[in-house]
């Protein structure tokens, strides 16, 4: 895949090259166990009693179309309206792109004289404590009779009002039941009395490569539409995050999308679209969709507990390549991941295990890539004591940890302050965004030309809202083994593109 191309969510009022939040874990949902499977979990969500029964659909010759499938499964899919309120500029209104002139212009000088006279009034009196509203659009669909509603994290993100448009157009006001921002599944739920129709997650995670699938949703805002295709490819790992399992369609799908199902032809949910690969802004036939295996045990847990919990063991890992592996004694086809650093008072910690360990299995497992250990860990529960096969010192050895819960907020601190000394950036948060506040001299970024001021917009495919969002795309990208992440810097009023060697941070 292209790195000029990038990849973004497909509701409207995402960036059209931006990844808005698609996996918020980043980096430390492999640095700490987090995996798209919550602990404990129900394999389907429990059914409600309702008379009303899920969309069969019987499977037909597709030579004569879709018709048949499309016609069951649409009344299940609805569009999603998400309110918005942003807050008020701090720009002083003595600027001249205030008074909608660029800087410079002749007539700049005439309307900052009048401002003057005026005594510093705005000439165009504005109201700097007024918010503003915005409306964003995304599709979604119904899972249960009684109104639960599944959609992407990204559609519903910030949003203060939310209302669930049905396939004949009736409109219904929808409450947030709970998010998951690492798998970007949320889930509303509508209480109107009625028996809506629903579908249901595929229950064998049997999907092909070549199979048919088609992918209903919202584009554009233009409501229920209907694309077909077949899947391109399983378990993509897109840079979304540390445990990317998407599944590639071709059927197109486009900005709105998002949160939209993707069926078999039995009309069941294989997959959610999350997102699309576009280097126009437009679709190009590679979309991708997060698999049914995945949502539909996040899904249940929202849908108990209104929250996901992850199994945490506390270690930062590594992919074990053939340089390691010599450097260690150990074959390299075993595969396996090398703990890099071991969180303090971690139940890691705790257990014993440092630094050089290589994991080789867990509970009788064989661990072969870091991405198998986040999803095995996080799929226990916390509290449970779990068998971790190791590889120390020139032999196996077998650990007994007792895991904790992965922690909600205390984990996007841990590695900051070391990662950027090392790339030599000190981050702030401030209103315009993540700020360079700091370059040392000498450093990588300082060689990049990064500068104090440059304002981080997106590090690979993954929009960058907060210093921790930075921390864990680079420390994914570097447990991936990536040499270098490409990093969108703005600079003024212009975007500019640099590379930053991460491999060694």
């Amino acid at each position: 895949m292209s790195k000029k191309h990038l990849i973004h969510p497909t509701h409207p009022r995402a960036g059209a090259r931006l990844l808005v939040a698609l996996a918020a874990a980043g980096v430390l949902g492999f640095a700490f166990g987090i995996s798209p499977f919550p602990a404990g979990s129900a394999h389907a969500v429990e059914e409600t009693g309702s008379s009303v029964e899920p969309v069969r659909v019987q499977r037909g010759n597709v030579q004569e179309g879709f018709a048949d499938l499309v016609e069951s499964v649409s009344p299940a899919v609805v569009s999603v309206r998400v309110e918005r309120e942003v807050a008020p500029s701090n720009a002083s209104y003595d600027a001249p792109e205030n008074f909608g002139l660029p800087e410079g212009h002749p007539m700049e000088k005439f309307f900052r004289r009048h401002f003057e006279r005026r005594g510093g009034e705005s000439p165009v009196p504005r109201n700097p404590s007024r918010r503003h509203r915005t409306m964003g659009q995304g599709s979604g669909f119904f899972i249960s009779p009684d109104g639960y509603v599944v959609t992407n994290h990204h559609v519903i993100k910030d949003g203060e009002r939310f209302v669930v448009v049905l396939h004949d157009g009736e409109e219904h006001d929808a409450e947030l039941v709970g998010i998951d921002p690492k798998t970007d599944l949320a889930l509303l739920k509508l209480d109107a009395g009625e028996d809506f129709s629903y579908v249901s997650f595929a229950e064998e995670d049997d999907l092909r490569v070549g199979d048919w699938v088609v992918a209903v949703g919202n584009p554009f805002g233009l409501g229920g539409t209907v694309t077909s295709g077949i899947v391109s490819a399983r378990g993509r790992d897109i840079g979304a995050g540390p445990y990317d399992d998407f599944i590639q369609i071709d059927a197109p799908i486009n900005r709105g999308n998002s949160g939209g199902p993707t069926f078999d032809l039995d009309g069941e949910v294989v997959g959610v679209n999350a997102v699309i690969f576009s280097p126009s802004g437009g679709n190009v036939g590679i979309g991708f969709a997060i698999p049914a295996s995945v949502a539909q045990d996040v899904i249940a847990e929202l849908m108990e507990n209104g929250v996901v919990s992850r199994g945490w063991l506390g270690v930062q890992i590594q992919q074990v390549d053939k340089d390691i592996a010599a450097s260690l004694g150990v074959e390299e086809s075993v595969g396996g991941a090398i703990i890099s650093e071991v969180v303090p008072d971690s139940p890691a910690d705790a257990a014993g295990l440092r630094s050089g360990d290589v994991i080789l299995g867990v509970d009788g497992e064989d661990i072969k890539r870091p991405r198998r250990l986040s999803r095995r860990i996080a799929s226990l529960d916390a509290g449970a004591a779990s068998d971790i096969r190791i590889w120390r010192d020139g032999e196996e050895q077998t650990v007994r940890v007792v895991l904790g819960e992965l922690p909600r907020d205390e984990v996007a601190a841990l590695v900051q302050e070391a990662l950027e000394e090392a790339l030599g950036l000190r981050l702030e948060q401030t209103d315009e965004g993540v700020a360079v506040v700091g370059v040392d001299p000498g450093s990588e970024a300082a060689r990049k030309n990064i500068s104090v001021g440059d304002i981080i917009v997106s590090v690979g495919v993954k929009e960058v809202a907060r210093p921790e969002d930075f921390r864990e795309s680079l420390e994914s990208a570097r447990s991936e083994g990536v040499e270098s992440v490409l990093i969108l810097l703005r600079r003024g009023g212009a975007q500019h593109y640099v590379a930053l060697p991460v491999k060694d941070a």
